[in-house]
């Protein structure tokens, strides 16, 4: 077995152009991004030597915090970041090693967040499932009145035109105008949820590190941004993976026709799959409107290595706290910036 560095190793982005489970969380800029905002190095096990092209891998972040333990974590913020690997046998051997290396490093433990492929229970032997999630794609291919016609119909497709009889204008970018006036957006959603906003720092990575593949759409009501969201490209997928909006102007739409807007856009690049992320099973609520998208949904489970015989769910979690909602933006910022870097 040997390690990898994916920023620095010159056969990563060879291997993310040709596995076909390569996702957006795999790249170089993502991992870049963890490695500016959080500190957080990544590294990789696979079964090719150095000097050889690199066949498989999996990639893992060290996660180390005081408040919810060091650990292993494929990888950070990711809703799903599939080992990338040809076989069950290959994936055996790695998964193995990198129990190992918990054990060896003695981290609290090891999280995978890998969409269900069928593995057989041998490949992933001492791990343990730890939680689970729906997760939701978008099948790009048909033809885009295909797609319309697949919105549900009172709940996405009535919605979009009642946007488009409002008059709402439409903005794409990734200026710091752009990113300032999403993120006070996000902070809205964050607060009507109970829970801090990512620190704005992340944002600004995430767009230095992607560059043309970070895009931010913004629907504005008489030139007042309304609803935004975030999305990351990454080969033919495009991936949905923040949003924000105001509550107060829900009705007129915003959100469904932004999505609309973005898979216009998709189609116009020939891309094959919009990406929306992961949901909590008990989120009814996003569920139900991804579902009513036309998307498709997978199960999404992360596993678990922890060293020692307690496998329960030791790690941080974002929990929903009612004062959130009533505290001011500056100190609501301030909390997510000492928060995030301890969840990973």
């Amino acid at each position: 077995m040997y390690h990898i560095s994916p920023l620095h190793d010159p056969r990563w982005d060879d291997l993310l152009s040709r596995h076909p489970d390569a996702s957006v969380f795999h790249t170089r800029a993502w991992l870049e991004a963890l490695r500016r905002t959080y500190n957080y190095s990544s590294f990789g096990f696979t079964t090719s030597p150095s000097g050889s092209a690199l066949q498989n891998a999996v990639i893992v972040s060290q996660v180390k915090s005081w408040i919810s333990g060091s650990r292993l974590v494929s990888v950070p913020f990711a809703d799903a970041c599939q080992p990338l690997v040809n076989s069950a046998q290959e994936l055996k051997e790695i998964v193995r090693a990198t129990q190992e290396s918990c054990q060896e490093k003695r981290y609290k433990y090891l999280e995978f967040r890998w969409i269900s492929a069928g593995w057989s229970q041998s490949s992933l032997e001492g791990l343990n499932a730890d939680a689970s999630y729906a997760y939701h794609t978008i099948n790009l291919e048909p033809e885009l009145d295909a797609i319309f016609r697949a919105f549900h119909k009172s709940c996405i497709q009535r919605k979009i035109h009642r946007a488009e009889m409002e008059g709402l204008q439409y903005e794409v970018g990734s200026s710091d105008v752009i990113l300032r006036e999403f993120y006070r957006l996000l902070i809205l959603t964050r607060r009507r949820h109970g829970v801090p906003p990512q620190p704005f720092l992340w944002f600004r990575n995430l767009r230095d590190c992607f560059g043309s593949d970070f895009r931010i759409r913004i629907a504005m009501k008489d030139r007042r941004p309304i609803a935004s969201i975030l999305t990351l490209r990454h080969g033919r997928r495009l991936v949905y993976k923040y949003g924000g909006s105001d509550a107060n102007f829900h009705p007129l739409g915003p959100m469904p026709w932004l999505f609309w807007q973005a898979i216009r856009e998709a189609k116009t690049q020939d891309l094959c799959e919009f990406d929306l992320g992961r949901s909590d099973i008990v989120d009814h609520g996003l569920i139900a409107f991804k579902n009513h998208l036309g998307a498709s949904p997978a199960a999404l489970t992360y596993y678990r290595y922890s060293r020692g015989e307690n496998s329960k769910r030791s790690g941080a979690r974002l929990r929903k706290v009612r004062l959130c909602k009533y505290l001011p933006s500056p100190i609501l910022r301030f909390a997510g910036s000492v928060l995030y870097r301890h969840l990973g």
